[in-house]
């Protein structure tokens, strides 16, 4: 085990891709930062929770819970949110006018929904996507690649095939992102003239690994990083969407992020994760790693598993656009 560097950073995100709180601690348990995406905008017309990836008008909303979240906060008790628009008004989210500014803001017939309880599934579902929206998901022109998706473990790649997102939470795939200062310079290096601002990026925890490398956080997939009260399992890369480079409060819209991720990163920036022993995390605590040990053929398998998977994410994206075809024509 080795030290690291030290959080240096945490942040909540009262609604899904609303702006979030920068807070300076936080429990921590199996559904990730307490209080985390306990609120969301539904789309009625589509019957499905919504985000920035088609709304990207709810990245410049803002988002602050009315009192601290209390311990029962989560799926099914979200406890009251201000949501502010970007012409400066505020609506609680008892205010059942709340849908209606909502909704002539984003010019969509939408609500804003709470979390609900985990044995709500139906709550969690929603329409499958077609190619055309998996490429404005991730920025892309018709003509070019989507990202490859078969890191995802299959049961994940069954999870988010069947829900929009996984039930029980707001997030999109893992319920912790991670991602380090030194990243971020990178990407900065790469491209001086975009702003690599942490909040484009929407991370549970921001880290300061001096002693990485370009990219320290992927070196710690598999791993497990040891905060004195918590910990957390590094598992992935973060597969980045078009909302980075989407406008949020005070930093411009950028298409020139995806573009610069996609192009030194294979559209990977951060890690996901899930909390391993829950606790509590507070800015300045200092981290430790530890690698996963691996024989060799362990790792000979995996690289086994990753070529199935990629062969049943081909057939499947195949899949999932020819279903959307039909039910259009």
């Amino acid at each position: 085990m080795v030290a690291i560097g030290r959080i240096t950073g945490i942040w909540r995100y009262p609604v899904k891709s609303m702006a979030g709180q920068r807070i300076t601690a936080a429990e921590v348990g199996t559904l990730g930062l307490h209080a985390d995406r306990t609120w969301a905008v539904r789309d009625l017309e589509n019957n499905a929770t919504t985000s920035a990836k088609r709304l990207a008008g709810l990245l410049l909303c803002t988002a602050r819970y009315v009192k601290p979240p209390p311990p029962e906060a989560g799926p099914g008790h979200a406890p009251e949110v201000i949501v502010g628009l970007p012409d400066g008004r505020e609506f609680s989210s008892s205010d059942p006018g709340i849908h209606a500014a909502l909704s002539s803001y984003l010019d969509r017939d939408v609500e804003l929904r709470a979390l609900p309880p985990v044995e709500d599934k139906g709550q969690y579902r929603g329409t499958m996507a077609g190619a055309a929206d998996l490429h404005a998901y991730f920025g892309l022109d018709d003509d070019e690649p989507l990202p490859d998706l078969s890191m995802f473990p299959v049961k994940k790649l069954a999870e988010l095939s069947r829900y929009i997102t996984p039930v029980g939470s707001y997030v999109d795939a893992y319920p912790v992102h991670v991602i380090t200062e030194q990243t971020l310079r990178t990407m900065t290096g790469l491209a001086p003239d975009s702003d690599f601002d942490v909040r484009r990026f929407r991370p549970t925890i921001l880290v300061d690994a001096p002693q990485g490398a370009e990219y320290p956080e992927t070196d710690w997939c598999g791993g497990t990083l040891f905060a004195p009260a918590a910990e957390i399992t590094p598992l992935l890369p973060t597969v980045r969407c078009v909302m980075p480079s989407h406008a949020q409060p005070d930093l411009d819209r950028d298409r020139r992020i995806t573009r610069t991720i996609a192009a030194h990163t294979r559209h990977c920036l951060g890690v996901y994760g899930t909390v391993t022993r829950t606790g509590h995390l507070r800015e300045g605590d200092p981290l430790r790693f530890r690698p996963r040990e691996r024989s060799r053929i362990a790792s000979t398998a995996g690289a086994g598993a990753a070529t199935v998977k990629r062969l049943l994410m081909k057939a499947g994206t195949a899949a999932i656009t020819r279903g959307v075809a039909a039910t259009r024509r």
